[in-house]
């Protein structure tokens, strides 16, 4: 048998070891609701202090989800373009154990341009946000303090009395995602140490969180209704789609369980109440 055949018999048995280490599983679609108060405080010309306790209800709205803590400070540097810096509490629920846990922290920087063109407005806001976690979680999973960029655009029309509809779409990218190096064997099903054998330790490497892609896809349909000088209510639905990259390994980060991307789609209706002053 010649050199090139045997090299091309020796790909062929490759094969099955070089399959993607990651396999797809769909989620089934998940509804739940957002239910928030807000307080806006003008301190001077362009700079306003904001405060919101936000409750959310997921799993088909059978189950509480969280609490959600926001402070902000915005300042309008001209008239089309505003930044900010904020805070986030978060504390998830966990109805296995019915209890709060493993609270997380997350700072917020913004960026918001805006263009009017007669009635209506359109804006662009950048969102770049640390969420630093907290109590006991696997390091071969996570990172500690997970980065991520959000890009909103938002269309909004200016044109009715009280109400102001508006609609947008935003993007969600994860900066840093674990990246795994792994051997996965597609006849047996299973992660393979690199010597070649099905048995023992899987053979896979943490080659760091560096990895980077989109992960959320979002949409939303809403309006705001101004009840008074001082009271606004938001009415709003959306719509994600999710598509999350998710490491199961073992404590001490010697063997990998799976590696899969996680996708479904997400919808929440919601409500805002908001008292500025």
């Amino acid at each position: 048998m010649n050199r090139p055949t045997l090299l091309l018999l020796a790909l062929l048995a490759a094969l099955p070891l070089a399959a993607t280490a990651q396999t797809d599983v769909a989620l089934s679609p998940d509804y739940g609701g957002r239910v928030s108060v807000g307080f806006d405080k003008k301190i001077v010309k362009g700079l306003h202090l904001s405060l919101e306790e936000e409750i959310r209800i997921d799993n088909n709205f059978t189950s509480f989800n969280r609490f959600h803590t926001t402070v902000a400070l915005h300042y309008k540097v001209l008239p089309y373009l505003k930044v900010g810096v904020g805070y986030a509490l978060i504390n998830p629920y966990s109805s296995n154990n019915n209890a709060f846990k493993n609270a997380r922290h997350r700072l917020m920087f913004d960026a918001t341009g805006t263009l009017k063109f007669g009635l209506w407005q359109l804006s662009l806001k950048e969102r770049f946000q640390i969420t630093h976690r907290t109590g006991d979680f696997n390091i071969y999973q996570n990172p500690a303090n997970l980065m991520a960029l959000k890009s909103r655009l938002t269309l909004k029309y200016k044109g009715l009395q009280r109400w102001t509809p508006y609609a947008y779409v935003e993007l969600r990218n994860t900066l840093n995602a674990p990246v795994i190096n792994a051997l996965y064997n597609s006849t047996y099903g299973v992660y393979m140490t690199y010597s070649g054998s099905i048995t023992g330790e899987a053979g896979w490497f943490l080659d760091g969180f560096s990895g980077c892609y989109i992960n959320r896809l979002r949409g939303s349909l809403g309006a705001d209704y101004k009840i008074n000088r001082h009271n606004t209510l938001n009415l709003y639905i959306l719509l994600d789609y999710v598509s999350d990259k998710v490491v199961d390994a073992n404590a001490e980060g010697t063997k990998l369980k799976s590696y899969t991307r996680e996708h479904g789609f997400v919808g929440q209706i919601g409500a805002a109440y908001e008292y500025s002053f």
